[in-house]
């Protein structure tokens, strides 16, 4: 959509109407010495249509570009080849213009993509159900922290040190205004994951423990025990997955008795764009359905015997008096959520399978490469398409020194982690299907010159 401002004999109208006799008068309760004097200085005035696409082509061409380089940062948002029949899909007009169904039966196409989208996220997850979405993994794993509050009826959460950062973030501004407690610390660099730790810190005060699988550095360990440690104080055991890809090769959390389980579904279906819009997932056991945010799209018959469609447990959000609100967040990534359904029916139970065997080998063969670089070590001892090295000198200069050699070497836990010394040296990297032999080797080399 075009921005065509209004012409002056417009606004002269608009302010005739509302009695001002200028615009100026509009902004009266300013304070003078908060007004500007003149146009922002350092911004250029207007330009032709033409001249703008020229120069924004031009400050395009400086980005180094996902595809045109050799890239392995992931830590939460993954690049993946998405077919292009799935663009092609989202774009028709039904679905990309189709906005929260207020009168939803209406929308019997919409509803039945999005129940079709719960069944695969209930599949992938483990769980006994799924909601139709959520923004995206990090206000999905807020939410279901709340939601642990609510069954438990207790306000202490303890959160592992594998978890994402920013997911962790998200979690301490949201409970800066309900009170909540939240247990938190910062992960080492070592092969094991916290989860042993951890059962040894719930106790009867304890709404929930909340792990991350993968976690941050790419680490993978069995959640079975922690999750039965979590039941004998009656909390709940949450399981946060970024990287649901994963599912195709690793046990879900679902079969690993876990309660709640959230994640990001960026990595099927949904491009990288700059860093959102995506979406999240949430499913659980079938006895918290009730406490679950978010809508749920239910399968029925209509009065002739018809298979319809109906939103199921929809009075939670905009629809109820907010206090009595299961979560305020109102709304889904419905267009995002189609995305992953089309990528994921297209890739159906053995594509995934195999495009997460893919993804694992591949990362496999990158670990024993650069493993031989020297003064590196492989953190992890398992992972699917991420890991950790442990760089002989700080990770952040090394990586701004590759981007400038048309390498995006990974991610820098001095970066996730500012202040954190001890992590200054790790470096997160991942491999998916995108990733060639040629692009590893590169990378290994250009490390071993950076190194040197």
């Amino acid at each position: 959509m075009r921005y065509l401002p209004l012409t002056q004999p417009d606004r002269d109208a608009m302010l005739a109407v509302i009695g001002a006799s200028s615009i100026d008068d509009l902004f009266v309760d300013v304070p003078e010495e908060a007004r500007l004097d003149g146009p922002i200085r350092d911004l250029p005035m207007h330009a032709s249509e033409l001249a703008v696409e020229r120069h924004m082509s031009a400050l395009a061409r400086q980005n180094l570009a996902a595809g045109e380089a050799p890239f392995f940062l992931g830590c939460g948002a993954y690049r993946h080849h998405v077919p292009a029949s799935v663009d092609h899909l989202i774009q028709r007009g039904e679905f990309l213009t189709a906005y929260t169904p207020y009168q939803p039966e209406i929308a019997q196409g919409t509803l039945q993509m999005l129940f079709e989208f719960q069944t695969q996220v209930a599949r992938l997850l483990g769980t006994d159900v799924a909601n139709a979405s959520m923004y995206d993994g990090s206000t999905a794993c807020w939410e279901a922290i709340g939601m642990a509050r609510r069954i438990t009826r207790r306000g202490k959460a303890i959160l592992s040190a594998g978890l994402h950062p920013h997911y962790v973030s998200v979690a301490k501004t949201m409970a800066k205004f309900t009170g909540d407690q939240l247990e938190t610390a910062v992960p080492d660099l070592g092969p094991d994951t916290d989860f042993a730790t951890l059962a040894d810190r719930i106790d009867d005060d304890t709404s929930c423990v909340v792990v991350q699988y993968p976690d941050i550095l790419g680490r993978v360990a069995d959640m079975s025990a922690l999750a039965a440690k979590c039941h004998e104080h009656k909390a709940l055991l949450i399981a946060v997955v970024t990287e649901p890809v994963s599912l195709g090769a690793l046990r879900s959390p679902g079969e690993m008795d876990a309660d709640i389980v959230v994640g990001e579904g960026q990595s099927i279906g949904v491009g990288l764009q700059f860093g959102g819009p995506y979406v999240g997932l949430f499913g659980c056991k079938d006895k918290y359905v009730r406490q679950m945010p978010g809508r749920l799209c239910g399968e029925t018959v209509d009065a002739d015997g018809r298979r319809g469609f109906v939103l199921t447990l929809s009075t939670r959000e905009q629809h109820i008096r907010r206090e009595k609100a299961t979560s305020n967040i109102c709304t889904n990534s419905g267009l995002c959520a189609l995305a992953f359904s089309v990528h994921m029916t297209l890739l159906g139970e053995k594509g995934l399978r195999t495009l997460a065997a893919i993804n694992h080998q591949g990362a496999a063969e990158a670990a024993a490469r650069l493993a031989k670089v020297p003064g590196v070590r492989v953190v992890n001892d398992a992972f699917f398409n991420e890991f950790t090295l442990e760089l002989p000198s700080e990770a952040r200069p090394v990586v701004r020194t590759l981007a400038d050699r048309g390498i995006l070497a990974g991610v820098s836990l001095g970066r996730l982690y500012p202040g954190e010394g001890e992590l200054a040296n790790g470096l997160v990297v991942a491999v998916t299907e995108t990733t060639t032999p040629e692009d590893v080797e590169a990378l290994a080399t250009a490390l071993e010159e950076v190194l040197a």
